[in-house]
């Protein structure tokens, strides 16, 4: 085989690898939507497959009204490498977050990456978890974890502290250009009113009982998509 031919073929597989991958990925993202993940908002860069921008609403316990933004990133070889990286931006105070880089520590429940057994959606359902569970055994935050168990009003204070700073800066402009960063406004009755209205409004009888949308001609078996013929 002559050097051109060894060339095409490497550029061909090359490209099936890069399109096989970003299905990988895709597909990850798709297993989301089976998933119950409370409060849990995630998409990938409009930019950057391997990275996705997130959100969580935290509903109860110590950190009640919290609204935590972090970013997924996923490892150049995905899913055939290193364990996917949280960042919460900015870092919260938390025992399981390091303090300086905001990453959250997933040693405990991911020490390697197994493609057949470990999902994104997984590390999410941890992410919930975290917030309910904070006697972390391997902890990233010393003096969190030490508050923690040791002075619980102190623990308390910063936490508060943290929820507060996280509610009065959700509105911050974002610190990218990305399409998909998840953004949030303030509440507008003229903007929001009419929507909020049609979701207050009661069903009517039968209504939302229809199972799809049918790919035939009323009244006969005859595709849309295809043209009739005499």
């Amino acid at each position: 085989m002559s050097e051109e031919s060894n060339n095409n073929v490497k550029e061909i597989r090359e490209l099936y690898s890069m399109f096989h991958q970003e299905y990988i990925i895709m597909a990850e993202y798709r297993m989301l939507q089976t998933e119950n993940l409370q409060g849990i908002y995630v998409i990938p860069s409009y930019e950057n497959s391997f990275l996705w921008f997130g959100v969580i609403f935290v509903r109860v316990g110590s950190y009640e009204g919290g609204i935590f933004r972090f970013t997924l990133s996923l490892p150049e070889k995905f899913p055939d490498d290193e364990v996917p990286i949280l960042t919460f931006t900015p870092s919260i105070y938390h025992p399981a977050v390091d303090a300086n880089t905001g990453v959250l520590n997933l040693s405990e429940v991911f020490p390697q990456w197994d493609r057949k057994r470990n999902h994104i959606w997984q590390i999410l359902k941890y992410l919930h978890w975290i917030f309910q569970n904070l006697n972390m055994k391997v902890p990233s935050n010393i003096e969190a974890s030490a508050a923690y168990k040791t002075n619980r009003k102190l623990f308390m204070d910063r936490v508060r502290e943290c929820v507060v700073y996280s509610i009065d800066h959700v509105f911050d402009d974002p610190p990218t250009e990305d399409k998909h960063y998840i953004t949030f406004k303030p509440y507008d009755p003229e903007l929001h009113d009419p929507a909020k209205n049609i979701m207050l409004k009661p069903p009517k009888p039968n209504e939302g009982h229809n199972q799809g949308i049918s790919w035939v001609q009323p009244g006969s078996y005859q595709p849309f998509t295809k043209e009739e013929t005499t």
